[in-house]
């Protein structure tokens, strides 16, 4: 009788396991057949029966069931696309993908290209969780490429969610994430643009193809700054200011002369009002570049709004040493010119009728059309580049009504309709 039974037991394994095959090769039929949501029901009827599948059938389950969840090239299912991406990955933890590994490798490919691809339309609808989701699945689901973890973490901040974002940032700061990339890139000759290529025998082969030209190699910028920024920023905006200035500064610990890095430290001083820390951080990345104009108009940026006008004049006016044409320092001078005349109608309104009084309000006005006249240069270096600035424009106007210049008046007046599609 025991050995009855154990013939018995063995003959029953050994039906479940054909009808587990079973299954599975019927839902890899409907696969076949396009019936996606029919192989998706089949597929999982038979997740109950892992435990009595051996290493290959259970390499063949997972293959079939990514397929499933794969579906066609039209599916847009992300839920759908991430379960594909799991159970392709999974397929290589049973009898080391001996048999599928390779097909489900590219798979998953197509699979992530899917998802990346929802992603962007995600991102581009302004739906930021979403599109964040996705890419932290995308990077769970593939650890190597943290680059999804980073821009998950983007995706967080744009959609406000702090409190993931910072989460996303600080995984990256902890594993020494830099995002830098060489890339290999050449000219398309027939429509000019340039186009990167994931290897540089493949840029070298489409070189002397004589498809494209001007082959180079390009070193991508550190993001280890801006993720720095980025921490110390979430901190601000959670009213967390010593942790904002803590992190900003142990990075700095790590990387002193590291240029991204410093210019990230600058602006989050700026944003907490430390003007002494922004400007020392800011003299670091200047040592760097000296000619760089945009540099002392950010200087210019940080003493105007600590209240120093005096020293922001003199960064701007820096700036146009080194680039007379920059327009946002002329602009900006401009402003600060300006920002007098309200000072000088104040004291022309306090005054009396008396002679005295009458006076000193004529030297007033002529200090304020004088104002105006010293302006006016900056003004015009402000708008002459090829978006020119609106409200610069309208101001030019203003003051040349002022100056009694009424065919300069009706010069800006026209240009300023324009703009304003009269």
């Amino acid at each position: 009788m025991k050995t009855k039974s154990i013939v018995f037991a063995a003959l029953s394994l050994t039906a479940v396991t054909f009808a587990q095959k079973k299954e599975i090769k019927s839902a890899e039929k409907a696969v076949e057949s396009g019936s996606y949501a029919q192989a998706q029901t089949e597929i999982e009827a038979v997740s109950g029966m892992m435990s009595q599948m051996d290493e290959k059938e259970k390499e063949y389950y997972y293959f079939v069931k990514g397929r499933a969840y794969l579906g066609g090239e039209d599916n847009k299912n992300a839920d759908q696309l991430l379960k594909a991406m799991e159970a392709f990955t999974t397929v290589y933890e049973f009898n080391d993908g001996d048999k599928y590994g390779e097909e489900a490798k590219q798979f998953k490919q197509q699979a992530m290209n899917a998802v990346i691809s929802s992603a962007v339309d995600d991102q581009n609808a302004e739906k930021y969780g979403e599109a964040a989701n996705k890419l932290y699945t995308l990077y769970t689901l593939t650890p190597k490429d943290t680059s999804y973890l980073y821009f998950a973490a983007s995706n967080a901040v744009n959609g406000q969610d702090y409190a993931t974002a910072l989460n996303y940032y600080t995984q990256l700061k902890d594993m020494g994430y830099t995002g830098i990339e060489t890339q290999y890139t050449a000219v398309n000759k027939e429509d000019g643009k340039v186009e990167t290529f994931p290897s540089k025998q493949q840029r070298d082969l489409f070189v002397k193809a004589g498809s494209h030209e001007d082959p180079k190699v390009v070193v991508t910028e550190s993001r280890a700054g801006e993720i720095a920024k980025n921490i110390a920023l979430i901190y601000v905006q959670e009213g967390e200011n010593d942790k904002a200035v803590t992190a900003i500064q142990d990075a700095l610990a790590e990387n002193p002369d590291d240029d991204a890095l410093l210019r990230s430290a600058a602006d989050v001083y700026l944003k907490m009002d430390m003007t002494e820390e922004y400007e020392a951080a800011m003299d670091k990345v200047i040592a760097k570049d000296p000619n760089n104009p945009g540099l002392y108009f950010n200087l210019g940026v940080g003493a105007a709004k600590a209240g120093n006008t005096e020293k922001a004049m003199g960064y701007y006016n820096k700036a146009l040493e080194i680039d007379p044409n920059y327009a946002a320092a002329n602009l900006n001078i401009a402003a600060l010119m300006l920002g007098k005349d309200k000072e000088i109608i104040e004291k022309m309104n306090s005054l009396g009728n008396t002679k005295s009084d009458n006076a000193k309000y004529e030297e007033l006005k002529k200090e304020r059309l004088k104002l105006y006249e010293d302006a006016v240069p900056y003004l015009e270096k402000a708008i002459a580049g090829d978006e020119p600035n609106i409200e610069a424009v309208r101001t030019l106007y203003n003051i040349h009504i002022q100056l009694g210049n009424t065919a300069d008046a009706d010069k800006y007046k026209a240009q300023l309709d324009a703009m304003e599609g009269k």
